[in-house]
């Protein structure tokens, strides 16, 4: 089936929240519950709203999405069934016309500083804390190199 990338409509909202939500299970497993349920009861109102928001879709399904901060990619999530087919890629590379770009990503989420590296990130620093305050360590990312789809 054809993606195609489109910019967040309010009524994506769910569909969102749902693909944040199931990634997470599967990947954050050093996530607190508490946390977890935090930042689900925040995605929606306040999280996705405080960034500009592209969703990659199949048959104009939400499948994965990307939010961004001016050259900083804030979020980046694709629904599980579809993991390891490019769409973080493709999102990358959607995005990546704006210039290099920056992201942090939880050190204890191998699979998404591999996906990083691999895209052509390097690391730029540390945090011993995420952006809340919370103990899950963040590295620092950057792409010197424009991302290829």
């Amino acid at each position: 089936m054809p993606i195609t990338v489109r910019p967040f409509l309010p009524t994506d909202t769910d569909a969102l929240v749902d693909i944040w939500s199931r990634a997470v299970r599967q990947t954050h497993d050093f996530l607190s519950d508490a946390d977890f349920e935090d930042i689900h009861r925040k995605l929606g109102p306040v999280y996705l709203p405080a960034v500009e928001v592209h969703v990659a879709c199949e048959d104009a399904r939400p499948v994965a999405f990307i939010g961004m901060s001016g050259h900083h990619v804030e979020m980046l999530f694709v629904d599980p069934s579809a993991m390891g087919g490019g769409l973080g890629r493709r999102l990358l590379a959607h995005v990546a016309t704006r210039g290099p770009l920056t992201v942090d990503v939880n050190e204890q989420n191998p699979r998404a500083v591999g996906f990083y590296l691999h895209c052509g990130f390097v690391q730029t620093g540390r945090s011993p804390m995420d952006g809340e305050g919370r103990p899950y360590p963040l590295l620092h990312l950057a792409m010197p190199r424009p991302v290829s789809s």
